[in-house]
């Protein structure tokens, strides 16, 4: 496997702890989702698990409004346990669900995503046909990897999108949100400063049971570095709905 900062690719499945868990969760089981930093640092959460799985009405009200722009056919990206392809197809959107875990697109399939493929962010290209909106929640602007990676593929996503494409996508400005105070998130945004990083990069990966996934690269970004990022791509942010920990934000073409 290529490492980690080569982009997002295919998860082997003896190393589908996020799939594993998904999976676990669709059978009732009551699962915590362990996230472990490249410093030591770990979090769990009990919260995750249950908005992968949850119907539109319980999703947070940023999530609810934003979806209000998903618009045409749609790609859903890294969709997880399938909660806003089926949506969508409730809808009667035309939706296509990708994700890098063999066990997400599984768990997709059996809660009736139609069109669900293990597929990673990075392979995305013109062969998937045309889309008029690009979904990226629970966080996922991590998926871009890094600001250069983000570049390349908002450019090929331009490409393979219509005049009037949007991009929905989640991140969270870790200055402000998600205990930002505390020491050990404040050494490790210093620690990327003083390396040229941005102060969201961080590296992670999933923990469940007996199965350890891969590491990670994945950014978080606040509304002006999303919009420093975007500089040259010919996307630009057209809305933002903010929350007390995350935000998303509406993101459409220039032109030209």
């Amino acid at each position: 496997m290529p490492p980690c900062n080569a982009g997002e690719v295919v998860v082997e499945p003896r190393h589908d702890a996020y799939g594993q868990l998904l999976l676990a969760a669709l059978e009732g089981d009551d699962v915590v989702e362990i996230v472990e930093r490249d410093d030591g640092f770990i979090s769990a959460s009990v919260m995750g698990p249950k908005l992968y799985l949850a119907p539109f009405r319980r999703w947070p009200s940023h999530h609810r409004r934003a979806m209000r722009y998903a618009r045409g056919r749609v790609l859903d990206v890294g969709a997880g346990a399938g909660r806003v392809s089926l949506h969508l197809q409730e809808r009667d959107q035309d939706v296509v669900a990708i994700d890098n875990s063999p066990g997400a697109i599984a768990v997709c399939r059996r809660r009736g995503v139609r069109e669900a493929r293990v597929l990673a962010f990075d392979a995305v290209d013109e062969s998937l046909g045309t889309f008029n909106t690009i979904v990226l929640f629970g966080n996922n602007f991590g998926l871009f990897g890094t600001p250069t990676n983000a570049k390349q593929l908002l450019r090929r996503l331009y490409r393979m999108t219509s005049n009037d494409a949007r991009i929905i996508v989640e991140s969270r400005d870790v200055e402000r949100r998600g205990g930002a105070d505390a020491p050990w998130h404040r050494r490790y945004r210093e620690r990327n400063i003083a390396r040229g990083r941005l102060p969201g990069q961080i590296r992670i990966r999933v923990r469940f049971r007996d199965v350890i996934g891969p590491w990670m690269n994945y950014p978080m970004v606040s509304p002006d570095q999303l919009g420093e990022i975007l500089a040259g791509t010919r996307w630009h942010v057209v809305h933002v709905f903010d929350s007390d920990d995350t935000y998303v934000a509406i993101i459409e073409k220039t032109g030209g």
